[in-house]
């Protein structure tokens, strides 16, 4: 480099960019970064432990964030928007709003049956 060493501040990638780092001004009211980050399905899957199909049925329903499509081929979902849907459920789980599946009746297995109690 011709003989003098100029250093450079090391790059950081965009999604290590930290609301701390960013001088007020350039926060939003909530706090968050200006941007908005979109996930692709890879990182959705790691974030929302359920099925393609589940998420997909849930969607039809409204009762997931909707993707969107940024090309032809790239379908995203708004992060903020996945986020704010765990939190929802996380309170509605909290709050026993949510309806649990009912347990299996056992007695009508077809195999294992399970055994009567004997009569004393």
């Amino acid at each position: 480099m011709n003989g003098a060493d100029r250093s450079l501040p090391a790059a950081r990638p965009d999604n290590d960019a930290d609301a701390s780092d960013l001088p007020p001004s350039q926060l939003t009211a909530t706090g968050h970064l200006p941007f908005r980050r979109t996930i692709r399905r890879p990182e959705l899957r790691q974030i929302v432990p359920l099925a393609d199909t589940t998420i997909y049925d849930m969607e039809r329903r409204g009762e997931f964030p909707r993707r969107f499509n940024l090309t032809a081929r790239c379908v995203v979902w708004d992060l903020t928007e996945v986020e704010a849907w765990l939190d929802a459920r996380r309170q509605a789980s909290d709050s026993t709003q949510l309806k649990r599946a009912p347990s299996p009746d056992v007695r009508q297995r077809k195999r294992r049956p399970v055994k009567t109690a004997p009569v004393s």
